[in-house]
This record gives structure tokens, C-alpha cells and sequence, in this order.
């Protein structure tokens, strides 16, 4: 059984207001209402727990979700940009992104995340699109606290995309998201940015 003391409060509060100063400096005024799990992330994924969640409406024209959970935490397996949290974003109020960070959280706990690595997530994603996996990329990197950190975008890609990044050109796969102005959202009903030309056995970009 878990027991809170007055100083492990403290402790989260204070990484509470660092997170979001630091955060806020990058992607402007977080919401005032935050996305909070009801079980609490200290909890433990086995109980139910699950990683709060800061939105940002003045960052690009939709909603930027954000853990808030991870930096200045010393349990979570470094990466490439040291402490970092999660980011998914979405054009409009959708919730499956924002959930699906909080979650996986957790996973960064025990395995590192890196820019340019992939997730398959067929099974969990939403009916109908053409979602298969996340691509992890670079959204922002400083220190806070004299820690070095990071935010770690996830973007939704399709199974064609997903074999390019398999292949070691997810870099490609960036630039061809951000040409379609695709990029940093995760769109779910979207056509892929690349295709595979029938009578060739090599990829195209539309």
C-alpha cells in the first residue's frame, strides 16, 4: 500500500511548477484545466494509475497534449534528451492521444524512447484509421533544474510510413509529413504520405 507523506507532497509540487514553467516557456499558456487520472501515476500502472496531462491551445491550431509527470523523476530510463515527457497532438479536442500518453508513461520507466524509433499500436487504434504506429521525434530539449530534459513528440503513421522508419528513413518520413503540413499532428482519417508503386520493389512519395 502506498503512503503519501507531507514531503513526497512537496516534492511533486515543486516538480509540478518546474514541469510547467518550462513547458509553458516552449508551447505558451497551458489550460487551466488539466487532464488529471484519478488514480494517481505514483500509483503504479497495476493499480490503475495513469500520467496527468497539460494541454497547450496557443502552440498550433488544435490541442497539444503533454505529460507532466516524468521530468524530475530519478526512476525513468534515460533517453538522448535525458528526463523527458510525452507529447501527442491532435486538430480538435480528441481524447485518444491524450490517454494514450498518460499510459505509456509507464513504459518509459523501464525503456528508453528515442527520436527516430517507432511503436506499433494497430490493435489500440481508434476503429477506422489508418493509424499503425507512432513515430517519436525531437519536440523540444533544455535543462530545468540543472537536469537535462525534453519533450518527446508521438505522431500517428501509417503501415506504409511505419516500413520506411523500419528501414531507417524516418527522417524522410518527417520532411514528407511536414511538406504535407501533417506535422505535429496525429491525423487518423488521413492518406499515407508515401505509397508503394506496384511494379517496383521500392517506395515512392506521393
Amino acid at each position: 500500500m502506498n503512503t503519501v507523506t507531507s514531503r513526497d507532497m512537496d516534492e511533486h509540487q515543486y516538480w509540478w511548477n518546474a514541469r510547467l514553467r518550462a513547458l509553458e516557456r516552449m508551447y505558451g499558456k497551458a489550460d487551466s484545466a488539466v487532464g488529471h487520472s484519478p488514480v494517481p501515476f505514483s500509483f503504479g500502472a497495476d493499480e490503475g494509475g495513469a500520467a496527468d496531462v497539460l494541454y497547450f491551445r496557443n502552440h498550433a491550431p488544435g490541442v497539444l497534449s503533454v505529460t507532466a509527470e516524468l521530468i524530475g523523476t530519478d526512476g525513468q530510463a534515460r533517453s538522448s534528451l535525458g528526463n523527458y515527457e510525452l507529447a501527442i497532438c491532435h486538430r480538435s479536442a480528441e481524447t485518444w492521444g491524450s490517454n494514450l500518453i498518460s499510459r505509456l508513461a509507464y513504459h518509459t520507466l523501464e525503456t528508453p524512447l528515442e527520436p527516430g524509433e517507432t511503436m506499433d499500436i494497430g490493435p489500440i487504434a481508434p476503429d477506422g484509421s489508418g493509424i499503425a504506429a507512432l513515430l517519436f521525434e525531437e519536440y523540444g530539449r533544455f535543462e530545468i533544474e540543472g537536469r537535462k530534459a525534453g519533450v518527446l513528440l508521438c505522431i500517428g503513421i501509417t503501415e506504409e510510413e511505419l516500413k520506411w522508419c523500419l528501414r531507417g528513413q524516418s527522417a524522410e518520413i518527417v520532411q514528407h509529413l511536414k511538406a504535407r503540413s501533417i506535422f505535429p499532428f496525429t491525423d487518423f482519417g488521413r492518406q499515407s504520405v508515401v505509397a508503394k508503386k506496384k511494379s517496383w520493389d521500392r517506395w515512392w512519395s506521393w
